[in-house]
């Protein structure tokens, strides 16, 4: 059963792109997908809504996640936060396992 956090990340003009930049070219994001219990960890632009950037995190079990959060690159994660003034806006998710046979029909591999 994973947990998956969306995280949407918002601020002034540009802000949350430079922020998602920074993330990724300071390694920090590489960092946490090799974190054990990792499963994703990917932003994503909002066709509608240029000041906003979505994190798509998701974690094998709660405890990854406690893990991940007592580890030091949540130091490195608050202060870009702080240094782009993001605000953000939280969804959090528990997977079922397997897709129900009712929604296959639906999905187009």
């Amino acid at each position: 059963m994973a947990i998956t956090v969306n995280i949407y990340y918002k601020g002034t003009g540009s802000a949350a792109k430079q922020f998602a930049r920074e993330m990724t070219e300071s390694g920090t994001v590489d960092a946490i997908r090799n974190e054990t219990g990792n499963l994703r960890y990917e932003y994503f632009s909002p066709l509608d809504d240029e000041g906003t950037i979505l994190l798509i995190d998701s974690w094998e079990n709660q405890e990854a996640i406690d893990i991940h959060h007592a580890s030091p690159m949540m130091n490195t994660i608050m202060e870009l936060r702080e240094k782009y003034n993001l605000h953000m806006k939280v969804e959090r998710y528990v997977s079922e396992d397997g897709i129900p046979d009712s929604d296959k029909k639906f999905i187009k591999e």
